[in-house]
């Protein structure tokens, strides 16, 4: 099977639109599932945080999900400038706001974290800031494909400002595993995974899975509908309009 054919638009649109509901209700279900085992079936006290910890159920995997997508969007990013694909550029698009709503939920649900167990808002702790920068370039890609009329010239821009944006992954990591806790002055309390009951590890990777399976979803969304935008004068967009599925 020739996979490579897919990388036309005309070709990924139909594929796409057949893996969306799958992935919806993949979503739906291992969401709630997840979130269940989160908050019902797991100990009630975690390094002394009492029912609040719970919060990490949401937090955590939306705060891998920002940094994973980003890293998602560079690489089609990335592919688009090398082998000058419309598909790449296009899905490097349709990643953006799915990664700034994972950044955003990171930042609300630290902030409220923050407030419940350390007395604070925002402290100005690495992390949250680190996490702040990666939503404005988020942001900032999404304004500058918006501010550019002409697709071609605003899909190189943003992609080398993804590719400029990409210092902020390491900046998080680093925030997250600073080899001495004492530079990093962060209210963050640091865990291995080793160190996480199994049972709230468990629960935490199925929220994971659920969030990749929600982002498949709304990309594929996202993507099918930039494809009609940007193919609106092509014969085959014209046919699907007209309801002529050939």
């Amino acid at each position: 099977m020739n996979w490579f054919r897919y990388a036309s638009p005309v070709e990924f649109y139909p594929l796409a639109g057949r893996m969306i509901p799958w992935f919806a209700i993949a979503a739906v279900l291992t969401t709630a599932f997840g979130l269940y085992w989160g908050f019902f079936q797991t100990p009630d006290i975690l390094s002394q945080q009492k029912e609040y910890y719970r919060i990490i159920f949401v937090h955590v995997p939306a705060a891998w999900m920002s940094m994973w997508l980003y890293l998602v969007l560079v690489g089609w990013a990335v592919l688009g400038l090398i082998y000058n694909t419309r598909l790449s550029f296009m899905m490097a698009a349709a990643v953006a706001p799915t990664g700034a709503l994972f950044t955003g939920i990171a930042l609300l649900t630290g902030v409220l974290w923050g407030k419940t167990s350390w007395g604070t808002w925002w402290d100005w702790d690495p992390r949250l800031t680190s996490e702040l920068i990666l939503f404005f370039i988020y942001a900032g890609y999404m304004a500058l494909q918006s501010a550019i009329e002409d697709s071609y010239r605003a899909d190189r821009a943003s992609a080398l400002l993804a590719i400029v944006g990409l210092f902020c992954i390491p900046l998080i990591y680093w925030s997250i595993n600073c080899p001495d806790p004492t530079q990093c002055a962060a209210l963050h309390a640091r865990s291995s995974m080793s160190a996480i009951e199994t049972n709230i590890l468990a629960a935490m990777w199925t929220m994971v899975f659920a969030f990749w399976m929600y982002s498949f979803a709304v990309i594929f969304v996202r993507v099918r509908n930039i494809i009609l935008e940007r193919e609106r004068n092509s014969t085959w967009v014209s046919r699907l309009i007209g309801g002529d599925p050939s």
